[in-house]
């Protein structure tokens, strides 16, 4: 099964045309203010403007105000959005895209009525239960409490190109979400890491 990649946490036109021509499948850009990888929308558009049509364009929210996400949608031609908090479906369905939701994960059980709550979901997106954070922080989770549900199974925190082999071959996710496993520090994407994450997948 072909593993897709999504590289989130893009910050520059560079970095973006850069995964595309990787052949990376989606590029993520993070709409939440104060954290090492916000973007302002003029960046953002200019991302968008740097990718071709071939290459999914996802904005990532966390407890939005939806009057935060139309201002994103007015100045950003997106294609998916991201919700990373506690957005209620109906929430996320409002804006009329494909969206993702994101779990970080605690218990299978979770994961099944995250599914069964967002039904209408794009896929739900996989990620590490942090205090600290929403996302970004680098750990991994317990693979073996991901559930079978009836969604694409996008899977984030902590791949890097050390490890996202062994992720495909236990998980078999539908794609694989990697941020800081591609970075140099918080915020900074590293073009050998980005390259070597995409080898690495394609095995």
């Amino acid at each position: 099964m072909h593993t897709r990649i999504k590289f989130c946490g893009i910050r520059s036109p560079e970095h973006a045309k850069f995964a595309e021509d990787l052949g990376v499948d989606a590029i993520g850009m993070v709409f939440v203010p104060d954290t090492p990888r916000f973007i302002d929308l003029q960046t953002a558009s200019a991302i968008c403007d740097s990718t071709g049509p071939f290459i999914n364009r996802v904005g990532l929210f966390v407890n939005p105000s939806a009057d935060e996400v139309m201002d994103v949608l007015a100045e950003v031609d997106l294609d998916v959005l991201q919700f990373h908090g506690e957005e209620s479906a109906e929430f996320c369905e409002s804006f009329g895209f494909p969206y993702l939701k994101a779990v970080r994960v605690q218990s299978a059980d979770q994961v099944i009525e995250v599914a069964q709550t967002h039904a209408r979901a794009s896929g739900l997106l996989l990620d590490s239960h942090s205090s600290r954070a929403q996302g970004g922080t680098g750990e991994t989770f317990d693979w073996s409490l991901i559930p079978q549900v009836d969604k694409p199974i996008l899977l984030a925190g902590g791949i890097n190109p050390e490890n996202v082999a062994q992720a495909i071959a236990k998980v078999k996710p539908y794609a694989v979400d990697v941020s800081s496993g591609i970075e140099s520090a918080p915020g900074l994407k590293d073009a050998d890491r980005m390259r070597a994450f995409v080898s690495a997948v394609a095995g």
